[in-house]
Protein backbone atom coordinates (compact mmCIF):
# COMPACT_ATOMS: atom_id res chain seq x y z
CA UNK A 1 0.00 0.00 0.00
CA UNK A 2 1.21 3.67 -0.67
CA UNK A 3 -0.24 7.04 -0.33
CA UNK A 4 0.65 9.03 -3.41
CA UNK A 5 -0.61 12.92 -4.43
CA UNK A 6 -3.13 12.06 -7.53
CA UNK A 7 -4.45 14.54 -10.19
CA UNK A 8 -8.59 15.39 -10.01
CA UNK A 9 -8.86 13.64 -12.97
CA UNK A 10 -7.54 10.01 -10.98
CA UNK A 11 -10.27 10.34 -8.36
CA UNK A 12 -13.09 10.59 -10.84
CA UNK A 13 -13.28 6.72 -11.89
CA UNK A 14 -13.54 5.85 -8.45
CA UNK A 15 -15.93 8.26 -7.30
CA UNK A 16 -18.39 7.50 -9.91
CA UNK A 17 -18.09 3.62 -9.24
CA UNK A 18 -18.72 3.76 -5.40
CA UNK A 19 -20.48 7.30 -4.91
CA UNK A 20 -22.67 7.66 -7.57
CA UNK A 21 -22.73 5.03 -10.41
CA UNK A 22 -25.98 5.47 -11.84
CA UNK A 23 -25.50 8.97 -12.47
CA UNK A 24 -22.93 10.34 -15.20
CA UNK A 25 -19.61 10.97 -14.17
CA UNK A 26 -19.80 14.55 -14.38
CA UNK A 27 -22.02 14.30 -11.78
CA UNK A 28 -18.78 13.06 -9.44
CA UNK A 29 -16.44 15.77 -10.42
CA UNK A 30 -16.16 19.06 -8.06
CA UNK A 31 -16.35 22.97 -9.75
CA UNK A 32 -13.10 23.01 -7.38
CA UNK A 33 -11.36 19.74 -8.13
CA UNK A 34 -8.76 21.92 -9.51
CA UNK A 35 -7.66 23.40 -5.79
CA UNK A 36 -7.71 20.66 -3.84
CA UNK A 37 -5.20 17.95 -3.09
CA UNK A 38 -5.93 14.97 -4.29
CA UNK A 39 -4.64 11.15 -2.34
CA UNK A 40 -4.96 8.12 -3.67
CA UNK A 41 -3.90 5.09 -2.27
CA UNK A 42 -2.01 2.21 -4.52
CA UNK A 43 -2.20 -1.76 -4.38
CA UNK A 44 0.51 -3.16 -6.57
CA UNK A 45 -0.08 -0.20 -8.63
CA UNK A 46 -3.81 -0.11 -8.81
CA UNK A 47 -5.48 2.64 -7.37
CA UNK A 48 -7.95 1.57 -5.36
CA UNK A 49 -9.38 4.10 -2.61
CA UNK A 50 -9.05 8.28 -2.94
CA UNK A 51 -9.72 11.25 -0.99
CA UNK A 52 -9.60 14.87 -2.31
CA UNK A 53 -8.75 18.16 0.64
CA UNK A 54 -9.55 21.35 0.37
CA UNK A 55 -8.03 23.85 2.33
CA UNK A 56 -8.54 27.89 3.02
CA UNK A 57 -7.15 29.62 5.53
CA UNK A 58 -7.14 27.44 8.87
CA UNK A 59 -10.16 25.58 7.73
CA UNK A 60 -10.31 22.27 5.97
CA UNK A 61 -12.70 20.42 4.13
CA UNK A 62 -12.27 16.68 3.00
CA UNK A 63 -14.78 15.36 0.01
CA UNK A 64 -15.28 12.53 -1.69
CA UNK A 65 -13.42 9.73 -0.35
CA UNK A 66 -14.15 6.22 -2.03
CA UNK A 67 -12.78 3.09 -1.87
CA UNK A 68 -13.29 0.40 -4.88
CA UNK A 69 -15.74 -2.24 -3.52
CA UNK A 70 -13.39 -4.92 -3.49
CA UNK A 71 -10.84 -3.11 -1.88
CA UNK A 72 -13.20 -1.56 1.36
CA UNK A 73 -12.87 -2.93 4.85
CA UNK A 74 -9.44 -3.09 4.50
CA UNK A 75 -8.05 -0.03 6.10
CA UNK A 76 -7.44 1.72 2.83
CA UNK A 77 -10.09 4.74 3.94
CA UNK A 78 -8.75 4.75 7.22
CA UNK A 79 -5.17 5.56 6.30
CA UNK A 80 -6.42 8.03 3.78
CA UNK A 81 -8.23 10.29 6.62
CA UNK A 82 -5.17 9.72 8.88
CA UNK A 83 -2.92 10.96 5.71
CA UNK A 84 -5.01 13.97 5.59
CA UNK A 85 -5.29 14.95 9.35
CA UNK A 86 -1.35 14.86 9.47
CA UNK A 87 -1.32 17.23 6.42
CA UNK A 88 -3.73 19.66 7.77
CA UNK A 89 -1.79 19.30 11.26
CA UNK A 90 1.48 20.22 9.81
CA UNK A 91 -0.18 23.15 8.45
CA UNK A 92 -1.69 24.22 11.25
CA UNK A 93 -5.09 23.70 10.19
CA UNK A 94 -7.85 24.76 13.23
CA UNK A 95 -10.55 22.56 11.99
CA UNK A 96 -11.32 19.65 9.32
CA UNK A 97 -14.63 18.50 8.75
CA UNK A 98 -16.93 16.75 6.21
CA UNK A 99 -20.07 16.01 5.22
CA UNK A 100 -20.68 12.32 5.92
CA UNK A 101 -23.13 10.35 4.27
CA UNK A 102 -25.48 9.20 7.60
CA UNK A 103 -24.72 5.55 7.24
CA UNK A 104 -21.10 6.55 7.97
CA UNK A 105 -21.32 8.79 10.56
CA UNK A 106 -19.39 6.06 13.05
CA UNK A 107 -16.68 5.44 10.49
CA UNK A 108 -15.65 9.29 10.91
CA UNK A 109 -16.26 8.98 14.91
CA UNK A 110 -13.29 6.90 14.73
CA UNK A 111 -11.25 9.60 13.74
CA UNK A 112 -12.18 12.48 16.23
CA UNK A 113 -15.17 13.46 14.16
CA UNK A 114 -18.26 15.13 15.59
CA UNK A 115 -21.65 15.57 15.07
CA UNK A 116 -23.21 18.88 14.13
CA UNK A 117 -27.04 19.62 13.90
CA UNK A 118 -26.47 20.68 10.39
CA UNK A 119 -27.43 18.14 7.95
CA UNK A 120 -29.35 17.86 3.90
CA UNK A 121 -30.04 15.59 1.44
CA UNK A 122 -29.16 15.08 -1.78
CA UNK A 123 -30.17 12.64 -4.38
CA UNK A 124 -31.91 10.82 -1.88
CA UNK A 125 -28.98 10.33 0.20
CA UNK A 126 -28.76 11.54 3.65
CA UNK A 127 -25.70 13.67 4.82
CA UNK A 128 -24.74 15.00 8.50
CA UNK A 129 -21.73 17.57 8.70
CA UNK A 130 -18.98 16.38 11.20
CA UNK A 131 -15.99 18.48 11.97
CA UNK A 132 -12.91 18.32 14.73
CA UNK A 133 -11.11 21.10 15.90
CA UNK A 134 -7.12 20.17 15.32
Amino acid sequence: MEIKRISPEHTWTIRHQVMWPKHPIEFVKLEKDTSGAHYGIFVEDKLVSCISLFIADDLAQFRKLATLHGYQKKGYASALIDHIIAICLQKKVQKIWCNARLDKTDFYENFGLIKTKNSFSKEGVSYLVMERIL
